[in-house]
């Protein structure tokens, strides 16, 4: 037994981590699940002889490769271009972090399993540099060393540290990193902590303590190797050790990318900015890109379909697939139960009102008890002030879409306006109307041709029967569906590229068939 395996069952009750050390020593013997593209990209590069390895922790090396995480590779000088041209030919495309947070050695790739549904990340290092999580602050010459001894574990094809290495590199990164002065840090304090205390606790299993103080020697200083071989086997947690962390600091001060107050307003520059990203996107909707972008300019996805065939549901699991990633902006063009502008709300709090008032709707209307009659004069003039409003919201929205698309974002909308087909549809309303002064159709009809000249890059049509709509929208009248499930069918929205798929596939196809046709008009993007 290592010293290392003696001293782990002591290392561990500082963590509160209950871990069985023969069973952490051995290697799992499930064959572990690798996303397509991973399996692509690691054959390209052992045929493209690109020297590179994955720098971060073993431990969970086959979840990153099953895609629940980022793969982090750091590739040599000498293989980088190469590196570039493999991912390139394995589907990955280049995604670009906006200026406040982005690092000129790290690029970042993604890419669409296609089997899976879900997208790969690979964030390319050409350059080992640690700190915080918005501002990197140390920059460590150590690339060639753990490349070169890099190897793949007997399950992985995975090029992994050396053990005495990560463990010497869990080491510093817990020194440089576990600070509650980094503000996205202490918000996921408990997290971090427990996974440095997990992955230490997989390392101490593995690797000796000779061979940590032998490597500390050779990447630090002799002074400080046995400080930092028993710091896998303390039994205070990595963040406590707050002698080794003064001592690690002042020996890597020479590799300091800025000075201290430098990184200190440079951290809170971040800091303000990542919180304000957070808020836009959460709250504000604005058309500002506020963490990763398309490089090329981003696109504007349409999904329109008669009510009932899952326009809804469709757009929160694009946002929810891609969002992580890529900023998505989220638009509604309806009137439902989306979230409307700020002058369209006091008329939607109207609406419950206006609907006791008005139990039976004229002709033109979709759901409720329809009669065959036109509209009255009090019908007339809501529904005149309602299109009105609408038209403005229509326009606002559009420069709001057309803009952050400009500026490398995806849209993706729920409904969109078009002039095709009147009365329904997200057309104008105005139409329903017999008198109406020529001034304010002309007025909500430029809303309408401006939907058709800003057509979207994609559109994705959900089309249905008749009677599957009726049983979803028992409230609405089956002449109305008819009508709109035919008109659907007719749209052509400007002339944008369409994707019809059926409402009546089970939600997680018709979710994988939105994916795969979002993802090829980004990749054709890449190619312009």
């Amino acid at each position: 037994m290592t010293s290392a395996q003696r001293c782990l069952g002591t290392a561990l009750d500082g963590v509160g981590v209950t871990v069985d050390s023969r069973r952490a020593a051995s290697a799992p013997t499930a064959e572990p699940t690798v996303l397509g593209v991973y399996t692509r990209l690691l054959d390209g590069l052992a045929r493209a002889r690109v020297p590179w390895c994955y720098w971060k922790s073993s431990r969970r090396a086959a979840a990153v490769l099953a895609g629940e995480s980022d793969l982090d590779i750091l590739v040599a000088p000498d293989g980088q271009s190469d590196a570039r041209r493999v991912l390139s030919e394995c589907g990955f495309r280049q995604f670009s972090t906006v200026p406040s947070r982005s690092d000129a050695t790290v690029a970042c790739y993604l890419a669409f399993d296609e089997q899976s549904g879900q997208i790969a990340h690979v964030d390319l290092h050409t350059q080992l540099k640690l700190g915080g999580t918005l501002l990197k602050t140390h920059r460590l010459p150590w690339e060639d060393t753990l490349i070169r001894d890099a190897a793949p574990r007997a399950d992985l094809r995975l090029p992994l540290l050396d053990p005495a290495s990560e463990a010497v590199l869990l080491v510093v990164r817990a020194c440089l990193e576990l600070r509650r002065s980094d503000p996205v840090v202490a918000h996921h304090w408990s997290a971090l902590t427990e996974k440095f205390a997990l992955d230490r606790a997989d390392l101490a299993a593995r690797v000796d303590y000779d061979a940590i103080r032998a490597r500390a020697a050779q990447l630090l200083n002799e002074p400080l190797a046995v400080p930092v071989a028993q710091a896998m086997f303390d039994p205070l947690p990595l963040q406590h050790l707050r002698p080794l962390r003064r001592r690690l600091r002042r020996a890597l001060a020479r590799y300091r990318t800025c000075g201290v107050l430098a990184s200190l307003v440079r951290g809170a520059a971040r800091g303000c900015d990542a919180a304000a990203g957070r808020l836009n996107r959460d709250a504000l909707h604005w058309p500002r890109p506020w963490n990763r972008r398309v490089k090329d300019g981003g696109v504007v996805v349409a999904v329109v379909a008669v009510d009932g065939a899952g326009k809804s549901t469709l757009v929160r699991g694009l946002c929810d697939w891609l969002g992580p990633e890529v900023d998505v902006l989220p638009l509604y063009f309806g009137t439902g139960d989306g979230r409307p502008s700020w002058f369209l709300l006091p008329l939607k709090l109207m609406v419950p009102l206006v609907l006791r008032l008005l139990p039976r709707k004229p002709k033109g209307a979709s759901h409720g008890v329809v009669t065959g009659s036109a509209p009255g004069l009090g019908y007339g003039l809501l529904l005149a002030l309602w299109a009105c409003v609408l038209a403005l919201e229509k326009r606002l929205k559009l420069r709001v879409a057309q803009r952050a698309a400009q500026r490398g974002m995806v849209v993706i909308t729920d409904r969109y306006p078009q002039n095709e087909l009147a009365d329904f549809n997200d057309g104008p309303l105005l139409p329903r109307l017999p008198r109406v002064p020529g001034w304010l159709r002309t007025f909500e009809a430029s809303a309408y041709d401006l939907a058709a000249r800003l057509h979207p890059d994609l559109v994705i049509k959900l089309v249905a029967a008749p009677e599957l709509i009726a049983t979803r929208e028992p409230t609405m009248d089956p002449a109305v569906i008819r009508a709109r499930v035919a008109g659907v069918r007719q749209l052509k929205l400007g002339g944008a590229p369409i994707a019809t798929i059926s409402a009546a596939l089970p939600a997680a196809e018709v979710l994988r068939v939105a994916k795969l046709r979002i993802w090829r008009v980004l990749q054709a993007r890449d190619r312009e």
